[in-house]
């Protein structure tokens, strides 16, 4: 023992170190409400000036008193490890990889709940005025191992950490090298307030139906692919990682959702606030992110070198291997596993995409297009690694946006044939161009997938069913198909023709979103099946309309994959919430999911559509020789059979005049959740949610006559 240890400035001048036993020290730890309770017998561990170690139980109400220890300082630890079989903590204890340090402290930090609904801390905890010295601790201040717990918040009231570290220099305190627990002053009370470790996590649905609500947090998660990791630093690290800059990925997970943040930027150039739907979990139910710990995982160590294991390296596929510019992120809780693809956002993206040249899809049956299907040849090892480690039976929910949609069909579909794997898939895609040929659409008809498109988005629209050619061939049919449509035209009899091999056709369900302005000027939307081509098409010329009547075609690619309807926080967001909304409203309200007004504009503009392509295939009858018509021309066949599609999109959508919303319709599995009411009432606390923008509104009945008949294109609602 160091004698002159007195001189130190954390002790006393009435409190000499030396090494005569007599002395006490006691302590509570409480939740922010001043109770106890929930750590009533919980094992801890004190160690005096001399290094000597003192076991024992927390009470019924959480207090313990120890007397005649060694004089200065005591040092207090709750590093017992859970050794019991609940789940999930069971399974994470003793998983085959990241195996996690949790103790029982964490467990009942993890039962206890905020006093505030924003999880900010209070002052003036009730158990302060009984305390000669009163602390907000953290978890991880009690324990040693701590990379696989959140961040430090804010706090007053902090214990002294210098006073451990001094204790450390000093030779006193546990005989470990590392710095870990709370230093108690002897002769005193102390009260530790533990902050509860609860987290937030966007809600999911895991049912096959579709719902307003995977619709809307999907399109967030595609969004968010497009962000960096933010881990720092982003490779090598040497003991510990952060995630510092917002938005990025690790961010969101693994700070401000683990911290219980109600975080709402998924896009660094995002201005208007989208936040998801957020349910409280107990910590270790959240979307995790896994520790970087060198001490406790040999994978971790910086000696490694290339094969180092780290977070970003286990949750962030940045492809540069392989040269393709993929980009993709990977986390998971106990009944989900979300994978999201980036879209197109560079020069090698759109040179991929523009690649329609099919090859054989090896897992399966049928071709895809090369570009795509290169894209995901390069993170299917990335991604079966991350399931090899971490996949226990849970849905795998994956969402892409564009080019990262056609990537994540070609995904789902090859990991539902990984043979023995059983893997239970769920597919949500945002403006994704087609990705594969009707063979293996056919082979894939079991895939669960909810194809979003909205309106006026070109990108759906290619490539065309008659592409199987490298991009020097069919860039230039592509100008020639869309760059001067007629006014009013449905020109595509040539894309509803292959020339070779089998056809371009998108798989999954068709959900289209439809914004409609009606004659009084009223903005409201519908989102449907259609189940037909032209719309699509429709909406390809219009964009590219927009941009001009003659693109060069050396800018038709950008014009495409840029035109403003295939933007995610421009518009797929906005459109899916704006569902989510109108959906909201309708389930309120037991009325329809099209109201007799929107109905009547549609089912014009439906009629047009068909009266249009009539008049097409009577033209193109015209114009065959004599001795040729009436053969069954395959225009006239493609015409004739989207004809009768068109009749189907027509009696689906008065569907819509009857149905009536149930809650799983718009929550899915959430719908009978005890979760549900507290995380809407998060949601609409804020305002954004709260005031309704026109598009996701119902409009009112208008008493008047009914709308006028009148000549009307698809592109004129709009």
């Amino acid at each position: 023992m160091k004698l002159d240890a007195w001189k130190q400035p954390f002790f006393s001048g009435k409190m000499p170190a030396c090494a005569l036993k007599g002395h006490w020290v006691s302590f509570s730890l409480v939740d922010e409400t001043g109770s106890g309770k929930a750590y009533g017998g919980l094992p801890y561990t004190l160690y005096d000036s001399t290094g000597c170690q003192y076991d024992g139980r927390l009470n019924g109400e959480g207090f313990a008193r120890l007397q005649g220890f060694y004089c200065g300082p005591v040092v207090l630890k709750f590093d017992g490890l859970y050794s019991g079989a609940q789940a999930p903590y069971y399974q994470l204890r003793t998983r085959v990889a990241y195996e996690l340090p949790i103790t029982e402290l964490q467990i009942r930090a993890e039962q206890t709940r905020f006093s505030t609904k924003d999880g900010r801390r209070t002052e003036g905890n009730p158990a302060q005025s009984q305390a000669d010295r009163f602390y907000q601790v953290e978890v991880r201040d009690l324990v040693r191992h701590v990379a696989h717990l959140p961040p430090v918040t804010p706090r007053t009231h902090r214990p002294q950490r210098h006073a451990l570290k001094m204790m450390a220099d000093l030779g006193f305190g546990p005989p470990q090298p590392a710095l870990s627990g709370v230093v108690l002053f002897p002769n005193q009370h102390s009260v530790l307030e533990v902050r509860p470790l609860r987290a937030l996590r966007p809600m999911l649905s895991i049912e096959d139906s579709f719902c307003a609500l995977n619709l809307y947090q999907l399109a967030l998660m595609s969004t968010l692919s497009y962000c960096d990791f933010g881990q720092q630093p982003p490779k090598k690290p040497i003991d510990h990682v952060s995630f510092p800059l917002d938005p990025t990925v690790g961010n969101l997970f693994a700070e401000k959702l683990s911290l219980f943040e109600d975080a709402w930027r998924v896009d660094p150039e995002q201005v208007q606030r989208f936040y998801p739907l957020y349910q409280e979990v107990p910590y270790s139910l959240r979307f995790e992110i896994l520790p970087f710990d060198p001490e406790l995982y040999p994978q971790n160590r910086p000696a490694l070198e290339h094969e180092q294991e780290h977070p970003a390296r286990l949750h962030f596929f940045d492809d540069e291997k392989f040269g393709t510019d993929t980009q993709a992120f990977i986390t998971h809780h106990d009944e989900i596993v979300l994978i999201a693809v980036r879209g197109t956002a560079s020069g090698a993206d759109a040179l991929r995409d523009a690649n329609a040249h099919q090859v054989p899809f090896s897992e399966g049956v049928g071709n895809a297009h090369e570009g795509f299907y290169q894209a995901y040849r390069a993170m299917r090892d990335f991604v079966l690694h991350y399931l090899d480690l971490f996949h226990s039976g849970q849905r795998i929910v994956i969402c892409g946006h564009s080019l990262g949609g056609a990537i994540a069909l070609l995904l789902a579909e090859g990991l539902r044939r990984v043979p023995g794997s059983q893997y239970n898939i769920l597919l949500y895609t945002y403006g994704a161009p087609r990705a594969a040929d009707s063979e293996f659409a056919d082979g894939a008809s079991s895939l669960i997938h909810h194809r979003i498109v909205n309106h006026n988005d070109p990108v759906p629209s290619v490539p065309a069913t008659w592409m199987n050619t490298t991009t020097k061939l069919w860039v230039p049919g592509a100008v020639t198909l869309f760059s001067a449509p007629a006014a009013g035209g449905l020109l595509f009899a040539a894309g509803l023709v292959r020339v070779g091999g089998n056809p371009y056709q998108h798989h999954g369900e068709q959900q289209h979103f439809m914004p409609i302005k009606l004659p009084d000027g009223t903005h409201s939307s519908v989102l449907w099946t259609p189940g037909c081509e032209s719309i699509l098409e429709a909406g390809c010329n219009r964009a590219v309309q927009l941009h001009g009547d003659m693109p060069g075609r050396d800018n038709l690619l950008k014009q495409l994959f840029q035109a403003n309807q295939h933007f995610m926080t421009a518009s797929y967001i906005p459109a899916a919430w704006a569902t989510l909304r109108r959906w909201q409203q309708t389930l309120d309200s037991q009325g329809p999911l099209v109201t007799p007004r929107e109905f009547e504009l549609l089912d014009l503009a439906l009629e047009t559509m068909t009266r249009q392509l009539r008049n097409k295939n009577r033209e193109l009858e015209r114009r065959r020789p004599a001795n040729q018509r009436g053969c069954g021309h395959e225009h006239n066949q493609a015409l004739n059979a989207e004809i009768d599609r068109l009749h189907t999109s027509r009696r689906r959508l008065e569907s819509l005049r009857w149905r009536r919303l149930e809650a799983r319709d718009v929550y899915g599995s959430h719908a009978q959740s005890s979760q549900l009411q507290p995380s809407l009432k998060r949601w609409f606390s804020h305002r954004e949610n709260r005031e309704l923008a026109q598009i996701a509104s119902i409009p009112a009945p208008i008493q008047s006559s009914p709308l006028n008949p009148q000549p009307l294109d698809i592109d004129s609602i709009v």
